[in-house]
């Protein structure tokens, strides 16, 4: 195994215990008892996060035979994982107020798609949720995982959409955005991003290399934005395609 292949699977494991896992998958079952779960540790604390993870069932974005509703991140392939139900319901929880019916949400590295999926169905048939992610061969499979999910219709009329390109330099075409995610770790925030992000939109991005935090950038309505932390986090890097598949 290569050292950079160790440094991966470090990074990942490294993840899980600075995370609090909240539950060992064998005894969930249900993506619907996965969400009782969040609620009950106080994650998901609202109706429309809780009917956002209740619709789109982790099940169809896991790898096939993963423990679909344990509280872990999981390799996806190509040296990307699918981040822990607990993130994703953080996240969703940081940027509900810009998820809003008519909405622009932006995915940076959408992987399998799950998180996407969630966004359309929060900002609705007349808003427009957007996934971005340079792997070729992710996107395809997020497109299928979509194709199975309550988010189906969105994304046959257009309201979803999924392409391959390079997050870092976010999706020009429809922006700006009320809400924009990254699903990787940036060495910084890039400025692509935040000139993409909407006055009174918000980013939710995980910046540093061996030391994460989880940053949340509101963006005034001057153009101003006011960046603060809000917790410790494990993420793989945000990095160009040919990196990520040399294992960074």
């Amino acid at each position: 195994m290569s050292w950079n292949r160790v440094l991966l699977f470090s990074s990942i494991l490294f993840y899980v215990c600075i995370q609090q896992q909240f539950w060992a998958g064998s005894s969930i079952n249900k993506n619907k008892s996965m969400v009782e779960h969040l609620q009950r540790y106080g994650i998901v604390q609202s109706k429309k996060v809780t009917e956002a993870m209740e619709s789109v069932d982790r099940a169809l974005f896991v790898p096939d035979g993963s423990s679909a509703y344990e509280d872990s991140p999981m390799p996806i392939g190509f040296n990307a994982t699918i981040s822990a139900p607990h993130m994703h319901a953080t996240c969703l929880q940081l940027l509900e107020k810009n998820l809003q019916p008519g909405m622009h949400a932006l995915d940076v590295g959408s992987g399998t798609g799950y998180l996407t999926a969630c966004f359309a169905l929060m900002v609705g048939p007349q808003g427009r949720a957007v996934g971005v992610e340079h792997i070729p061969e992710l996107v395809a499979m997020s497109l299928k995982n979509v194709e199975k999910s309550a988010a189906a219709p969105l994304l046959k009329d257009g309201s979803l959409a999924l392409h391959v390109g390079d997050g870092r330099e976010g999706w020009p075409e429809f922006a700006p955005y009320d809400a924009i995610h990254v699903g990787a770790a940036a060495p910084e925030i890039p400025k692509p991003l935040i000139d993409q992000l909407k006055p009174g939109g918000r980013l939710v991005i995980p910046v540093g290399n061996i030391y994460q935090e989880l940053k949340v950038v509101d963006k005034n309505e001057d153009g101003s934005v006011k960046v603060r932390t809000e917790t410790s986090v494990r993420y793989v890097p945000l990095t160009s395609k040919e990196a990520q598949l040399r294992g960074y």
